[in-house]
């Protein structure tokens, strides 16, 4: 009987009689642990180093040689080495080694060679014809485009520890069986709040509810780095296992050196997700991923405890109202619980490892969702992957195009967007590593392939990541079209990666020559566009990459200023007519058919393109303007001071007022003014915080030692806490430098000196202001200078 079924985990083990694949799947019944038995390591080598090999390989045992129709991407023939055990294998590399033999695909691991042959990414029929668990060696078949998906249960887990995270307070847990917290010591039990003897008896009433409760994914906040870390090593010191694993297997840690120190963690059956990874993977983007702030911003509600002194508060309510404590515990249960429902984070994690075969708890894996895609249709194209480095070539490949603006204040300027320009550029002329390899091999002429850029040319034939971006690219419409919004977003950011991966030097695949076709198609792209709208009468003030800025007014004059409806019908136009031109200029010069669409996609009422400070010249990257979306006029920062982290709440809420004013055409005189003297009289102290995080360890920060850095020495000289890298610190200038704050306020203990706000108006107020009153001919110096004179100063 097939059923569906969705992969969870895979895992693999090798044993005497071959390699072992654990993999457990999701299906309609339930959870489905299958085994795939007797599998082979493979790897590949030279075909005319055979008779070489073969000698060298004797003292090991079980395994076999055999000829296959693949071949490099130097066109030489190979040969497939199959062994039974994986460590076998890895003696025979160590061999290979010291010999200074080439072989290829070592790396592809058991589990994934197994499913990518069969084009199987995550969604599956299974054979299920025993109810005996593990099912051994079903048939496994691809369900391909279906779009069923199984209601995956989610557990959503937190826990409360002491500060130093040695001693167990709490275990939260929310899902759909119940809400508990499983607190250590005594009291009376409620509906909710369970007590507990001891630690121990606190996790063994955890792995029960655990068994009963069967989630298929365990969510939380640092789920890894913090709860499941602390749970594994109070484990430990309680000599027991953290039993976390269905079927009776236990869970399996990699830890990464010191230098990261992150964790990872294998869960046999089920998949811990954690909310900061998918919220990043997702392309959500905060200043400060901390669970207080990405709940305040997503629920308008937020952690009970908040502030510097929440462990300390923890430990209190742990010694004196428990209850306190299981509410303060079980509400960050649900706050993470309500984060994943409304951003619809399993979706998503589910959507990207259907379409790319990336296991759902693997963060970033672009590199790895390409090769799972491209290994399998390689093969079949008679080829094997090079490995890592071995593409190399002189020459560099660019970024992508970036016009050099013309700087101004104007009103009425449209973005003109190319969609997923570098994912369209792949498909419309054909670049790809294999068709790369195909034109050089069969020596294709001039008529059976597409030009590419340094020397690169690519067969109109055989080529692979082109169709997959097209298939990626229909599924997206269709996802689209019945309103699946989280299939969408992960196609979208799956195949704007791709060009990515292809100019990375960690990709196998990365060859210069074909990444430049695409940069410098894109270069060319973005040009001819910009020549095409400007022989049409208007200015095209800036072009970064994927967009062209096109001011409008330069073409009426004499004519009144055009209203937002005009410039909508303005903007469509271009849209649809610039497409047509590219459909009809790659048809007559290539003989393909454009992949290309450019969008109208916003109306700036104002717009301002400042100068590189201390220049006349235009910026890149950098630019404010005004909208208008359904009847309310908002304002849009690009690499402003009002966006970057690094800037205090004084510059940016000061540049969003003071834009305001300008493009409204209000008097901002006495807004600017009176700032300046808010902020010399201390009114403003609140929003004078710089927050920057830590990306060294505060050691290694020697020569040049920033200011964040002094405010986080000064802060364990003063505190006696400690800051490790990915930290945040809060900061004041002083007039004795940087001294640290608390987090949330001002801490006075902590200030030691003045406020330097002489220094605030010159680096926050003065930059910001002097970016737009530079074009009116005014300076806030200037403005500050006259109200002086007014009162005889």
């Amino acid at each position: 009987m097939l059923t569906n079924a969705f992969l969870l985990t895979r895992q693999w083990r090798d044993t005497r009689e071959g390699v072992v694949l654990d993999l457990w799947w999701a299906t309609e019944a339930g959870s489905c642990w299958t085994q795939i038995t007797g599998q082979e390591v493979v790897l590949f080598i030279l075909r005319e180093q055979a008779e070489e090999i073969r000698p060298l390989l004797k003292p090991l045992r079980q395994w076999r040689m055999a000829e296959v129709e693949l071949k490099t991407f130097n066109n030489q023939p190979v040969n497939a080495l199959y062994f039974k055990q994986h460590r076998v294998a890895r003696e025979a590399q160590d061999i290979f080694h010291q010999r200074y033999i080439s072989y290829w695909e070592a790396d592809i691991r058991p589990p994934e060679r197994y499913l990518m042959e069969r084009f199987i990414t995550a969604a599956a029929y299974i054979d299920i014809s025993s109810n005996q668990l593990p099912l051994r060696n079903p048939r496994l078949t691809a369900i391909g485009d279906n779009q069923w998906r199984p209601a995956l249960k989610m557990l959503s887990l937190d826990i409360e520890t002491s500060m130093d995270a040695k001693q167990l307070y709490s275990i939260g847990v929310w899902c759909d069986s119940g809400q508990k917290v499983f607190m250590v010591g005594e009291g009376e039990n409620t509906e909710t709040v369970i007590f507990c003897a001891d630690a121990k008896q606190c996790l063994l009433t955890f792995f029960e509810f655990l068994h009963t409760a069967d989630p298929d994914i365990l969510i939380g906040w640092s789920v890894v780095q913090f709860d499941l870390l602390v749970l594994e090593k109070i484990c430990k010191s309680l000599q027991m296992e953290l039993q976390l694993g269905r079927g009776g297997q236990a869970i399996h840690w990699r830890h990464d050196d010191a230098d990261t120190g992150r964790s990872y963690v294998v869960i046999p059956g089920r998949v811990a997700l954690d909310g900061i990874e998918l919220l990043k993977a997702a392309n959500y983007s905060y200043e400060s991923y901390s669970l207080q702030n990405v709940s305040e911003k997503l629920l308008g509600q937020g952690k009970l405890l908040s502030g510097d002194n929440r462990g300390e508060d923890i430990t209190h309510l742990f010694k004196h109202d428990k209850l306190a404590l299981a509410e303060y515990n079980l509400r960050d249960c649900e706050l993470v619980w309500e984060i994943f429902l409304k951003q619809e984070l399993l979706a998503f994690a589910m959507e990207r490892s259907q379409l790319t075969g990336v296991l759902l708890d693997r963060i970033g894996g672009s590199v790895a969702a390409f090769e799972y895609l491209y290994l399998p249709r390689l093969h079949r194209r008679g080829y094997v992957a090079p490995n890592l480095g071995e593409l190399e070539s002189d020459v560099i490949s660019p970024g992508g195009y970036v016009m050099n603006s013309q700087p101004g204040i104007y009103d009425n300027v449209l973005v003109l967007d190319f969609k997923s320009l570098y994912p369209s550029i792949i498909r419309t002329f054909l670049i790809d590593p294999c068709a790369f390899w195909v034109a050089q091999h069969r020596q294709l002429d001039e008529q059976q392939t597409v030009p590419g850029f340094n020397g690169a040319c690519f067969a109109r034939e055989d080529h692979i990541l082109p169709q997959i971006i097209e298939q990626l690219s229909a599924a997206r419409d269709r996802a689209k079209q019945h309103k699946n919004a989280p299939l969408s977003h992960a196609i979208k950011i799956i195949m704007n990666s791709f060009y990515g991966v292809l100019g990375s030097m960690g990709c196998r695949f990365f060859d210069p020559r074909v990444c430049s076709s695409i940069t410098l198609r894109g270069h060319d792209i973005i040009q001819r566009s910009r020549d095409w709208i400007e022989q049409q009468g208007y200015a095209v003030i800036y072009g970064d990459t994927d967009s062209l800025f096109v001011w409008l007014e330069n073409n009426c004059k004499g004519l009144p200023a055009k209203n937002p409806a005009q410039c909508d019908v303005i903007g469509k136009r271009l849209a649809k007519e610039l497409n047509q031109w590219w459909q009809h200029t790659i048809l007559t010069e290539f003989n393909l058919k454009s992949a290309l669409e450019i969008q109208y996609e916003t109306h700036y009422l104002r717009f301002l393109m400042p100068t590189i400070r201390g220049s006349e010249l235009g910026t890149k990257k950098r630019y404010a303007g005004l909208v208008e979306i359904n009847g309310k006029q908002e304002m849009v920062f690009k690499g402003l001071e009002n966006v970057r982290t690094d800037w205090t709440q004084l510059a940016k809420e000061f540049q969003a007022e003071l834009y305001r004013k300008v493009f409204a055409g209000e008097d901002y005189l006495e807004f600017v003014r009176t700032t300046n003297d808010e902020v010399l009289a201390g009114k403003r102290d609140l929003e004078l915080i710089y927050r920057k995080r830590l990306r060294r360890h505060l050691h290694e920060y020697q020569k040049n030692v920033p200011p964040h850095v002094q405010a986080a020495r000064k802060y364990v000289q003063l505190t006696g806490a400690s800051m490790r890298r990915g930290d945040w610190i809060s900061y004041l200038i002083t007039t004795n430098g940087p001294e640290p704050v608390g987090q949330y306020e001002v801490d006075m203990l902590l200030r030691q000196s003045p406020i330097d706000y002489q220094h605030y108006i010159d680096k926050q107020l003065t930059p910001v202001a002097d970016s737009i009153l530079h074009f009116l001919n005014e300076s806030l110096n200037e403005l500050v200078d006259q109200q002086l004179s007014l009162f005889g100063k």
